[in-house]
């Protein structure tokens, strides 16, 4: 308590007491008002009134509610009853009498107006005492405390949302002993082990390694992992839930420490990723066959192939490599439908396999495609016969939609070692020597013959072309646009186009191959990159969300030179951000020194760039690769989107390929959407990002920039 001295009107006050001091005489009025106008807040005296009717009040009321003590005092402006909030009034009010009634000091927080309107905060303490005459007044200091109050706001609300993310969280949330018991567990992890609440858990499941764990020596590799890391991610095991069955689980966890580095606990997270381990079971399972037919895939096949070759070479025996593309398959599958097709596809490939001998292989390489691989012939007659048991298999009737359905098939033979003493060579050469049994008019075999070679001196044409064009610069750029599931333009992507004024349009799947066999792939890539960044530039000026700009790189390409100081030199060239690009690539840079494409990845995460792998879902090893390496986005290939909307089991794949990305925090961008249905169902399963002729076709950077200036939303198509 203070008592302050006699008060009059001009807030001021005189003391007359003087004391003696070792440095002369001290005047108590003047350090009683240097403290009174240097307090942080303000001191007030006031009557015990309906108003709060101040009889003092010190400098400070002016830094705190913007009034000068001589409007506060008297009520001369405002009456401080005035200045508190209405909603605090009477428990302010309450508070001071109940403490003055108890003859006790007072303290209570409440809220005040300020001249210029503003809300603060304040804690006012002080206590009742008698006036000079007798009276009761009070006497105390309020002090502005709005930051502080806003502080301790934001701790209880921080306090308060972690407490409601970990109480319902859809992952498990855990604290655990070095020994292996539950201190914490919030109610999904109890859900998730099958108990009916938290409590029971931390209860019942005593001694992780052995209870929890089906292989105990996980708990063992936990340990290590911490040990060595000081946390674990994505740590992936098989564990019993309270029924005994099992789940696999992935854990990320870290180890808690005190001030002193003293270790408290383990925390972390648990998810369920039994779907994903099934899915992936089932993608490896798939990875060597056909989802249709259930023949071996391309991958098998080069695998079969390469097997073959060897054999052949060590027996000395004859090795031939059938393609076949089934003739009228178009007209079936566009007249009575997908279920049609697919119908024909797997009868044709039930009699493929009554065909052929156990040593031989029949593969689908996709759509009405077949490749044969015939092992251990002495004689190419022996070949013959077959190719035209084959014939007749494919040409007998079959009943599609309650119709008979006759077809033929084109079938081309290369044979090694005369035709190519490689699988690639041999393959290529089937293919030629098949396009030359469709323009004899179908339903037969053709062997490859040196005279096919025309295809060869096509392609040298080709690359001529594509020399004089690119020292023209003559090839063009297309984008096509990247949308958001409101349909927000959010990206595009780069695409190559090339219109030669004697040849006409020219595909990439025709050029493309040529640059990448002959080298100009990199010539030809630097040119859209040019282009594309600079587009990029243009469309990211002042823009506030900037696009990214998606560009494909080739695994030749990946994989030549030191790829990243260049894209960095030409990122620098046209003064674009390396945060608004990404490159995509396929997993076949992978497949050779895998090490070597793991530092470039790494290089280009430090230069800024992100990185999607296109194409997920047609690879050998997708799902390692995700695991392993540093890998943004992943793009659905357009198998896993058409058909979803009417084909349950693609719906499926591409349902747990969404959500296999989702828990590894990727970027899921789907391609090839073709209809309202399948936006729709890849919407809602949590697909990020959409591309395909549904919302745009590639187009001219000028129309690009149109669809950019009319706000970037792609329209909904009329139904």
């Amino acid at each position: 308590m203070f008592f302050l001295p006699i008060i009059v009107s001009d807030n001021s006050a005189r003391l007359r007491p003087t004391s003696l001091h070792a440095g002369g005489v001290l005047d108590g009025s003047r350090v009683l008002e240097t403290l009174m106008n240097n307090l942080q807040g303000m001191a007030y005296r006031c009557l015990d009134d309906a108003h709060w009717t101040m009889i003092f009040v010190s400098h400070g009321c002016t830094d705190l509610t913007g009034y000068t003590p001589s409007e506060i005092i008297d009520q001369s402006v405002i009456s401080w009853e005035m200045l508190t909030h209405p909603d605090d009034r009477a428990r302010v009010r309450h508070a001071i009498h109940v403490a003055a009634n108890a003859r006790r000091r007072f303290s209570v927080e409440y809220r005040i107006q300020t001249r210029s309107g503003e809300l603060r905060w304040v804690v006012e303490r002080g206590v009742a005492v008698s006036d000079e005459q007798g009276d009761r007044v009070i006497e105390g200091i309020i002090e502005d405390v709005t930051e502080r109050r806003a502080m301790l706001d934001a701790l209880a609300q921080a306090e308060s949302r972690y407490r409601n993310i970990f109480e319902h969280a859809s992952e498990g949330i855990f604290q655990t002993s070095s020994d292996g018991r539950y201190l914490a567990a919030n109610p999904a992890l109890a859900r998730l082990y099958g108990y009916p609440d938290a409590q029971t858990l931390i209860d019942n499941l005593s001694d992780i390694g052995r209870r929890l764990y089906v292989d105990p020596t996980r708990r063992d590799e936990f340990h290590r992992l911490m040990q060595t890391h000081g946390e674990v991610l994505n740590f992936e095991s098989e564990v019993y839930r309270h029924d005994g069955s099992r789940i696999w689980v992935s854990e990320n966890a870290h180890i808690v420490r005190d001030a002193q580095g003293e270790f408290i606990c383990y925390e972390g997270t648990v998810q369920d990723v039994s779907e994903r381990r099934h899915y992936q079971a089932q993608l490896e399972r798939q990875a060597n066959h056909d989802l249709l037919t259930g023949l071996p895939n391309r991958v098998l096949l080069g695998d079969r192939l390469e097997q073959g070759i060897a054999r052949a070479e060590r027996l000395g025996c004859l090795l031939a490599v059938v393609f076949i593309d089934l003739d009228n398959f178009k007209f079936i599958n566009d007249s009575l439908g997908h279920t049609a097709g697919d119908d024909l596809l797997t009868a044709i490939a039930e009699r493929f396999s009554t065909t052929l001998r156990g040593s031989d292989t029949v593969a689908r390489l996709g759509g009405d495609e077949f490749v044969l691989v015939l092992n251990d012939h002495d004689e190419v007659s022996g070949v013959i016969s077959l190719l035209e048991r084959v014939l007749s298999e494919i040409a007998r009737p079959v009943t599609l939609s309650g119709r008979e359905f006759q077809v033929g098939a084109s079938l081309g033979v290369a044979l090694y070692p005369e035709d190519g003493r490689d699988a690639q060579s041999l393959l290529k050469h089937a293919d030629v020597a098949m396009y030359a049994a469709k323009d004899r008019g179908r339903n037969n075999f053709q062997f490859f013959t040196r005279e096919l070679n025309r295809v060869a001196e096509e392609r040298l044409n080709l690359e001529a072309a594509m020399r004089a064009a690119l020292e023209q610069d003559a090839f063009d750029v297309h984008y096509q646009p990247k949308v958001d599931h409101l349909r927000r333009i959010v990206g595009v992507e780069a695409l190559a186009r090339w219109f030669h004024p004697e040849l006409g349009a020219i595909g990439p799947d025709r050029f493309i191959p040529v640059a990448e066999e002959t080298g100009l792939i990199v010539p030809l890539t630097t040119a859209i990159l040019r282009r594309a960044f600079a587009a990029a530039r243009r469309w990211n000026h002042r823009r506030e969300r900037p696009l990214r700009m998606a560009v494909n790189l080739s695994p030749r390409l990946f994989l030549s030179g030191d790829i990243v100081a260049h894209i960095a030199g030409l990122l620098a060239e046209a003064g674009l951000s390396p945060t608004q690009v990404e490159l995509e690539i396929t997993e076949t840079v992978f497949l050779g020194d895998s090490d070597r494409a793991v530092g470039i990845l790494r290089d280009f995460k430090r230069l800024g760039v992100s990185l999607a792998m296109d194409d997920f879902g047609t690879g050998y090893s997708s799902l390692s690769y995700l695991r392993r390496f540093p890998l943004d986005i992943i793009k659905l290939d357009r198998s896993l989107v058409t058909g979803l909307e009417h084909e349950e089991e693609v719906a499926m794949i591409a349902r747990a390929a969404i959500s296999l990305g989702q828990s590894l925090r990727k970027t899921v961008v789907a391609e090839g959407v073709e209809n309202q249905a399948q936006f729709d169902f890849l919407r809602f399963q949590g697909c990020d990002e959409f591309q395909g002729y549904l919302l745009s076709r590639p187009v001219p950077e000028i129309e690009l920039s149109g669809l950019l200036a009319d706000g970037g939303l792609i329209p909904k198509a009329p139904s």
